[in-house]
C-alpha cells in the first residue's frame, strides 16, 4: 500500500506558463535549461497549451493561479516519457470541454457565415435575374430615334411631296437626270448573294443613256472597311469619267457611303455630287441591337450565336458588318465623323405592309435556267424560271414585331425615326413598302404604281434638286 501510495503520491513538478505574454507572441523563458531536450518538449507543450487557452476565457474557473496571477500547469515526474501515449493528459476535462467548445462556438459562426453568404449570393442572384428580364423587355426602347433628340443636330426638311411631284412626272416620261454624271449605287448586307440586287434599276438607268455603276464591295464587312472602299471606287470613277458622282446607297449601303463622305471628305469633296440614303438604319436598327446586345432576345433564343455563323462560316463574312449597325456602334460612329453640311442628302423610308393578304407575296431574288432536252437550234432560249422567297411575309413580321413591342412604324428591319438623318430632306410615301422592296420586286406587283427604279430616279433627282438650292444658296450667300 505504501508503495501503491508513494507511486500514486508521485512528486510533481509545478510549472508556470504565462500565458499573457505567450498571447502576445512573446517567447517564453526556458523550463529546463539544463536538460536541452526536455526544454524543448516543455516549450512545444507550453505553446499548444496557450494556442488551446486562446479559445476560452484566461481565468476558467476551477484553473488555480499563483501569486502573480500566472497559470499553474502541472507536469508529471521525468520518471515517464513526457509524451509517453500512457501519460496522463494535463487538465483532461478542461481542455476537452474548452476546445470542444471553441469548437462549436466556431462552427457556429461558419454556419451563419455560409448561411448568410448563401443567402447574400441567393438575393444578388435573383436581383440579378430581375435586372435581366427588365433589361430585356425594355430591349431598345430608348435608343430609337436618338438623333432627333440629340442635341445640335441640323433639323430635317419634308420633301414627300416635291417627291410625289417628281416621281409623277417620271411616270409620264419627262426625265430630268443628265448624263454629265456619274450614278453609283451601293448595295446593303448581303447583297453579294443576290443577283439581281440593283439589276433592274441599273438596266433602266443604261437605256436613258446614263452611266450607272453597282459599288463592288463586301457587304458583309465593317462600316469603315467598306468606306475606304468606297472611297476607292468613287475616285476610280470619276477619275475615268472626269464626271462627278450621285450616290444612291440601299440599306446598310446607305450607312456605308455615308461613312466614307464622313470620313474622307476632304479628298472627295469636287467629286461626289449628293447623297440618297433609301431605307438606311443612319441611326442604328433595334433588330441588330436586340441581336448582337446581351441580355436580349439574340441571347434566349442563340441568335446571335446562328447570326455569327452564317456571317463568319457560311458567307465568310465580318460579323462587324451587323454590329456596326447596332445604336451603340452608331453613337460612337457619328461622335467622331459627321456628314458634311454643304453635301446634298435626301433619306427615304417607308413603313411595311402587314395586312394578312402580305403573306401571299413572293419577292423575285434570283433566276435559274433550265437545260433543254431538245437539239439546240440557233433561235432555241433557254428556260429561265424565277428564284422567289416570302421576303414579304418575313418583312411584314418583323414590322408587326416592332410595331407591338416599342410602338414604332418600320420597313420590317428599320423604323422610321431611325432611317431620318439629320440635316436631310426626309421623304415618306403612303405607299406600304418592305425593306426588300426597292431592291427586289414582287412577282405580284401592282403595275399602277411606279416600280423600284422609278423610285430610286426620283430619289437621284431630289437630290440633284436639293444640290442646286445649297449651290445657288451658298453663292447668293458669297455675292
Amino acid at each position: 500500500m505504501d508503495a501503491t501510495n508513494a507511486d500514486r503520491e508521485e512528486p510533481r513538478i509545478r510549472l508556470t506558463a504565462n500565458t499573457n505574454v505567450m498571447r502576445n507572441g512573446q517567447v517564453s523563458p526556458p523550463l529546463f535549461p539544463s536538460v536541452p531536450a526536455l526544454n524543448g518538449a516543455a516549450s512545444y507543450l507550453a505553446e499548444t497549451t496557450s494556442y488551446l487557452t486562446s479559445c476560452f476565457p484566461a481565468t476558467s474557473d476551477g484553473t488555480p493561479l499563483n501569486s502573480d496571477g500566472q497559470e499553474v500547469v502541472g507536469f508529471k515526474e521525468l520518471t515517464e516519457p513526457l509524451l509517453s501515449n500512457n501519460a496522463p493528459p494535463v487538465r483532461d476535462e478542461i481542455t476537452r470541454d474548452s476546445v470542444q467548445d471553441c469548437f462549436q462556438n466556431n462552427n457556429s459562426e461558419i454556419v451563419q457565415s455560409n448561411q448568410t453568404s448563401q443567402s447574400g449570393i441567393g438575393i444578388s442572384m435573383f436581383q440579378g435575374l430581375v435586372e435581366r428580364v427588365k433589361r430585356t423587355v425594355h430591349g431598345s426602347s430608348d435608343d430609337i430615334g436618338w438623333l432627333q433628340r440629340a442635341r445640335h443636330m441640323p433639323p430635317i426638311e419634308h420633301g414627300t411631296d416635291r417627291f410625289n411631284n417628281i416621281l409623277d412626272n417620271i411616270r409620264h416620261g419627262i426625265h430630268v437626270l443628265p448624263n454629265s454624271m456619274v450614278y453609283l449605287l451601293v448595295p446593303g448586307l448581303f447583297s453579294n448573294h443576290g443577283p439581281l440586287y440593283f439589276t433592274s434599276t441599273k438596266a433602266t438607268f443604261s437605256k436613258m443613256g446614263l452611266t450607272c455603276h453597282i459599288a463592288k464591295i463586301h457587304s458583309e464587312a465593317s462600316v469603315e472597311k467598306n468606306a475606304r472602299e468606297i472611297k476607292e471606287v468613287i475616285e476610280e470613277v470619276h477619275w475615268g469619267s472626269k464626271k462627278r458622282v450621285l450616290i444612291l446607297g440601299h440599306s446598310k449601303g446607305g450607312v456605308d457611303a455615308a461613312a466614307a463622305l464622313s470620313m474622307y471628305w476632304p479628298e472627295l469633296r469636287d467629286k461626289v455630287a449628293g447623297l440618297a440614303l433609301a431605307q438606311s438604319p443612319y441611326g442604328g436598327s433595334p433588330i441588330a441591337s436586340d441581336i448582337m446586345r446581351e441580355g436580349q432576345i439574340g441571347d434566349y433564343f442563340n441568335v446571335r450565336k446562328l447570326m455569327e455563323i452564317l456571317i463568319s462560316k457560311v458567307i465568310k463574312g465580318d460579323v462587324q458588318s451587323l454590329e456596326d449597325l447596332t445604336y451603340e456602334k452608331r453613337k460612337e460612329f457619328l461622335k467622331k465623323y459627321h456628314l458634311p453640311k454643304e453635301l446634298p442628302v435626301v433619306s427615304f423610308h417607308t413603313e411595311a405592309n402587314i395586312s394578312p393578304a402580305v403573306l401571299a407575296t413572293l419577292s423575285r431574288v434570283a433566276h435559274a435556267e433550265l437545260p433543254t432536252f431538245s437539239p439546240l437550234s440557233e433561235n432555241s432560249t433557254a428556260t429561265v424560271l424565277p428564284v422567289v422567297v416570302p421576303l414579304g411575309a418575313t418583312l411584314a413580321a418583323c414590322a408587326q414585331l416592332l410595331l407591338t413591342r416599342y410602338g414604332e412604324k418600320s420597313d420590317g428591319l428599320v423604323t422610321c425615326r431611325d432611317a431620318e438623318v439629320p440635316g436631310s430632306v426626309v421623304v415618306h410615301p403612303k405607299r406600304k413598302l418592305d425593306h426588300a422592296w426597292m431592291v427586289y420586286s414582287s412577282i405580284n406587283d401592282d403595275p399602277s404604281e411606279p416600280d423600284a427604279s422609278q423610285v430610286c430616279e426620283a430619289l437621284l433627282t431630289l437630290v440633284m434638286e436639293v444640290g442646286l438650292r445649297k449651290k445657288h444658296y451658298l453663292s447668293v450667300k458669297e455675292e
